[in-house]
């Protein structure tokens, strides 16, 4: 048995929404255009940032000749028409609405921000409508992004939690030291192609959210 939950907050890119496959289309078609490549050794320190701080990452990273707003502009107009695309991971929707059948508060903390939160929920607002709060990259509450505390401490803040009995799932390493760092626990669902050495001190790793067992954290059993 793990420590009691009482409240659930998720991560929501590769998490609850498949829509990482299309961050690493983008990139990877902008790296080719400087003759650059990006790989999954670079996606996975930038994965689960806010926008601008992968931006610079991934810049100096690949050397390229642009700045990061300049980047940012260029992977916004190629994104923006995947996102309304995103189909749910595995489980996801069997868990969340589990949960919000027993009644517990569940929230959403992502880097992404307001308008891409939106697209790419836009076909799955019935299910996003389960969730009592959310809190993007962008919201003035949240002063830094992941690895720092502050998406899930507002969540928590705004569920009426205490960290303590909160738990954080998350599919990236800054998403999971940024819950550790709020004093929440954590489950780690990461990618196949990211190495489990990379979230050492979790408290537990899932190949998928249909792994979860709710029992062993105090949550209603399916």
């Amino acid at each position: 048995m793990f420590r009691k939950i009482t409240h659930v907050i998720y991560d929501m890119d590769g998490l609850l929404l498949d829509t990482e496959p299309f961050y690493t289309k983008v990139n990877q078609d902008i790296a080719s255009r400087y003759g650059a490549t990006f790989d999954w050794q670079l996606k996975s320190r930038t994965i689960g940032l806010r926008a601008t701080d992968a931006a610079k990452i991934l810049i100096q990273a690949m050397n390229l000749p642009i700045t990061p707003d300049e980047y940012l502009q260029l992977r916004k107009h190629m994104l923006e028409g995947l996102f309304p695309q995103a189909e749910p991971m595995p489980g996801a929707v069997r868990l969340t609405l589990h949960l919000h059948r027993h009644g517990i508060p569940q929230a959403v903390a992502s880097s992404s921000d307001r308008h891409h939160f939106e697209l790419k929920t836009s076909r799955h607002k019935e299910w996003f409508g389960i969730f009592q709060c959310f809190v993007v990259g962008a919201d003035p509450d949240v002063k830094h992004g992941k690895p720092a505390p502050d998406v899930f401490l507002v969540a928590a803040q705004r569920l009426s939690a205490e960290p303590s009995s909160c738990l954080v799932f998350e599919d990236a390493p800054a998403g999971v030291e940024a819950a550790h760092a709020a004093g929440m626990a954590a489950i780690a669902v990461p990618d196949s192609s990211i190495d489990h050495e990379a979230f050492q001190g979790t408290d537990q790793i899932l190949r998928s959210l249909v792994e979860f067992d709710p029992v062993r954290w105090g949550l209603p059993a399916y």
